[in-house]
């Protein structure tokens, strides 16, 4: 590209792929990028931010999945003109296109996975119960096995949270826990390829496994650090530099 967007020179000191998707979204917001506008080609938009093509491919499938961008064959990928039947709902839409903190999303999300956890406990259901311990079981088949393992792994992390939220029996919660899961999508990832890429895929393991044994145990004390301890200890950032959750 010769002349750099002017929402290209935004892109903030964070998650690649988060600040390629914020970059992307604080355009859209300040209308630099309106509904129809076609986005530069992944090369281009590549090249403009400094970050690996990978980044952009992979924050453009977050916000495909999103609805808020869609792309059309041999013609390029564009900002979604009005709601679409595919989008998971417009309150994504208007939350991302809202963004509030950092720190704020952490926090509702903490807040959100303690009070599910909760129901969970409450609600505990034996069956139920077996059925994340088999999830738990493919997640150390996945770091053992070594192929493909950050994709595989996020994906059984994904199908392990929802098993929570689904025991906890309540379709309001749940659907708000999805919500909070798919707008934290990027960082989570992250989190899990850093967590995987630097050799700490017993430490992933072992929170779940924590988070499995509380359950089982029907565990109400110490709840909400048992949740901030599944994250790291990385539930918040300063000075611009974002550390991220699983």
């Amino acid at each position: 590209m010769s002349d750099t967007p002017e929402y290209v020179k935004n892109l903030k000191k964070e998650s690649v792929v988060q600040s390629v998707i914020n970059c992307l979204t604080d355009a859209m917001r300040n209308k630099q990028l309106k509904p129809g506008d076609r986005i530069p080609p992944e090369p281009d938009l590549a090249l403009s931010m400094g970050v690996a093509r990978s980044s952009v491919r992979e924050a453009i499938k977050i916000l495909s999945y999103l609805g808020v961008l869609e792309s059309k064959r041999s013609e390029g990928t564009f900002v979604c003109d009005g709601f679409k039947e595919s989008m998971i709902d417009p309150m994504i839409y208007g939350i991302i296109l809202n963004q509030d903190s950092f720190e704020n999303l952490m926090e509702l999300r903490e807040m959100t996975e303690t009070g599910i956890m909760r129901l969970a406990i409450l609600k505990y259901d034996e069956s139920e119960g077996r059925a994340l311990e088999q999830l738990l079981e493919r997640m150390k088949s996945v770091i053992h096995c070594g192929e493909n393992t950050v994709d595989n792994f996020f994906q059984v992390d994904n199908e392990f949270h929802d098993m929570i939220s689904l025991m906890g029996k309540n379709p309001l919660a749940d659907k708000i826990s999805r919500v909070v899961r798919t707008l934290t999508y990027a960082m989570r990832y992250e989190t899990v390829a850093t967590m995987i890429n630097s050799g700490r895929g017993e430490e992933l393991l072992a929170a779940h496994s924590q988070l499995y044994e509380t359950l089982k145990n029907r565990n109400l004390c110490n709840l909400q650090q048992t949740v901030r301890d599944s994250y790291f200890g990385e539930a918040l950032h300063s000075d611009g530099d974002e550390t991220h959750n699983a």
